[in-house]
């Protein structure tokens, strides 16, 4: 069962594939197009508004960044502002607790993906991870994880690294693997801490080549953003998104 999914180590038996994150950063860095067709362009801060919503579409559509990142309740708005750009909309779910039932994440996820989200990011249940109960954290993963592979859709799942212990890093991100999640991501920015590369080179180490490796949490500089590409992240989450292609050249 999930409670006794050993941590894989693919220094022993294990072949989990391997990334090539130097060739990924210089690839990703060579130009601030490159850069953007990496970058989740997020606002999922509480007092979002409906124009701040419309304004971070339309830099997503002329910059065009992977995607749009927005809470539940602008989903529909995305969608209808971004129909026909080729911009996908991800929303947020059990975002940023990952405190919500079963059930619960299986209504919204349906109802998100009825309205035409592109990509879910799930928030780990944290509390679950920590009291140890891994069936109960698998089994919610893999309850979004059906819905969302059944309309095309990735699924990404936040660990919120900084409030995990090492151990409990590693146990999260071999669980979401293996309910089949498509990203590891590092963290919200709502709690004490962002992404580190030292966090992302754990969940790439962990990962192999199986999933992608989204870093996100407090990033604002292109000396950041290269960091984590070299620790082995090939997604990058961030709400500073024009800014680091301005920092490439974009006008």
């Amino acid at each position: 069962m999930a409670a006794t999914i050993p941590i894989q180590d693919p220094d022993l038996e294990f072949d989990n594939g391997t990334f090539d994150s130097a060739a990924f950063t210089a690839e990703t860095l060579s130009s601030w197009q490159s850069l953007a067709s990496i970058i989740d362009h997020s606002l999922v801060k509480p007092d979002a508004t409906r124009l701040q919503v419309e304004n971070l579409c339309a830099e997503a559509v002329r910059y065009r960044f992977a995607c749009v990142m927005v809470n539940p309740i602008w989903a529909s708005t995305a969608v209808h502002l971004l129909a026909g750009t080729g911009i996908p909309v991800g929303v947020t779910l059990g975002f940023p607790f990952g405190a919500s039932l079963v059930s619960t994440l299986r209504q919204e996820a349906s109802a998100l993906l009825r309205l035409g989200a592109r990509e879910l990011g799930m928030m780990l249940p944290i509390g679950q991870l920590k009291s140890g109960n891994h069936q109960a954290v698998q089994r919610a993963i893999h309850t979004v994880v059906h819905l969302a592979h059944h309309h095309g859709v990735p699924l990404k799942v936040n660990l919120e690294t900084c409030l995990l212990t090492m151990e409990e890093r590693l146990r999260a991100s071999e669980l979401a693997i293996q309910a089949g999640a498509d990203f590891l991501n590092t963290a919200t920015g709502f709690a004490s801490g962002g992404a580190t590369p030292a966090d992302v080179a754990l969940m790439r180490g962990v990962a192999g080549a199986r999933c992608g490796v989204k870093a996100s949490g407090r990033i604002r500089t292109v000396a950041q953003v290269r960091a984590l590409l070299e620790a082995g992240a090939n997604r990058i989450g961030c709400s500073a998104s024009v800014a680091l292609v301005r920092e490439l050249g974009a006008d």
